[in-house]
């Protein structure tokens, strides 16, 4: 058996990394960049940040903001028609998860016209040809989409979302500047670092894990564990500090590992939340990551044990089950920590049926290393159920 790892030809890291990025575009002889960013970014100048290099280099850009937190169907061929209209021969993304994984299924169906349905996407697609080159900018510490061969699309019609792997959609260059990050809110910096760490501590759990991508999870953890509360503290004041540096780095490192092993039941159930109620996904994955952490602890306890120790925690004296426990407590207690909601109050009784099916349906699920029935998922949402 082989091992895969994919990531970036390049990464920059770092305050001012941004400034990286005219010439990269221009060693390529790239002429027209489509700049996806969301709405928000926009309005408040953190587009600007990089589209204000592009004009003082240049360079030629045209904006597609047209993203929604959860990205759509319709979103993603609004944008193919788009980056047409525009005669773009590349693409800078800038924002959280929505806009990344907009742009990766844009870049992918421009290279690859015969997925433009974007249903077709969904799980591993035989695409042929790699993205439109893309150079990717993250203005959240969680999602890893930078770095990540996954993206996550909405299909309201089904009211579902369906992951779409694939090796050809991963940005070229990923610049991790942790100043395009200074304006996120104190919630969304707790919502995406949670995210962040479920990616870690479910990429370590899951049936894939191996050395290489080990490595990258725990120190994930541990630099987690060390830098998101300081990270909020810092969002709720405005001051800059180290929290928000070290979870900038955290987010990307946890990237590299789960991209390449896959996930769990976390995810699947995760995802199944936020189709039906648009519950964000990092609030969705930090209720769910205590719960998902218990129900595989009988498989996966040894494991748990060493999460504990990244995490912080004093095994010392402690059995493989009481580490597994701290570890499953220092979870609670960091997501307490920095207000993350303990319920979801938008599941009704009569949709846990179907959510569990969907769950159960989800590209995530097949990783985790315990397996699950209908009625088992049932009753782990009925743990987060107001």
């Amino acid at each position: 058996m082989s091992n895969r790892i994919v990531l970036n030809t390049i990464s920059y890291h770092g305050s001012g990394a941004i400034k990286e990025i005219p010439g990269e575009l221009e060693r390529r002889g790239f002429k027209k960049v489509f700049v996806c960013s969301d709405p928000d970014l926009v309005k408040f100048g953190v587009t600007a940040k990089v589209t204000d290099l592009l004009d003082e280099a240049g360079i030629a850009w045209e904006l597609y903001s047209e993203i929604k937190p959860n990205p759509t169907i319709k979103n993603v061929q609004d944008g193919v028609a788009a980056f047409k209209a525009a005669e773009a021969d590349s693409i800078v993304t800038i924002g959280g998860g929505s806009s990344m994984d907009t742009a990766k299924a844009i870049g992918i169906i421009i290279n690859n016209p015969e997925f433009a349905d974007v249903r077709s996407l969904e799980g591993v697609a035989p695409t042929k040809n790699h993205a439109v080159f893309t150079i990717a900018v993250p203005t959240t510490a969680g999602t890893a989409a930078e770095v990540t061969i996954n993206y996550v699309i909405t299909d309201p019609e089904k009211v579902r979302k369906f992951v779409c792997v694939d090796t050809n959609d991963a940005p070229e260059v990923a610049v991790v500047d942790p100043d395009m990050m200074a304006s996120m809110p104190a919630s969304l910096t707790a919502a995406t670092g949670m995210d962040a760490l479920t990616h870690a501590i479910e990429g370590y759990t899951t049936k894939g894990a191996w050395e290489l991508t080990d490595m990258f999870h725990l120190k994930a953890i541990e630099l987690i564990a060390k830098n998101l509360r300081d990270a909020v503290a810092e969002a709720k004041s405005g001051k800059p500090g180290s929290g928000r540096e070290g979870m900038a780095l955290a987010q990307y490192i946890a990237g590299m590992g789960f991209s390449n092993v896959g996930l769990g039941i976390d995810h699947a159930m995760a995802h199944t939340l936020s189709a039906h109620y648009d519950t964000p996904h990092g609030v969705a994955c930090a209720m769910l990551l205590p719960i998902a952490m218990e129900f595989n602890k009988p498989v996966v306890a040894e494991r748990l044990a060493e999460v504990a120790v990244a995490m912080g925690v004093n095994t010392e004296g402690m059995t493989t089950d009481e580490a597994a426990d701290a570890a499953i407590d220092a979870v609670r207690q960091l997501s307490a920590d920095v207000e993350i909601p303990q319920v979801c109050e938008a599941i009704k009784a009569d949709e846990l049926d179907q959510i569990a099916d969907d769950a159960l349906a989800d590209a995530c699920y097949p990783g985790n290393p315990r397996d699950a029935d209908h009625d088992t998922v049932v009753e782990l949402f009925r743990k987060i159920m107001a």
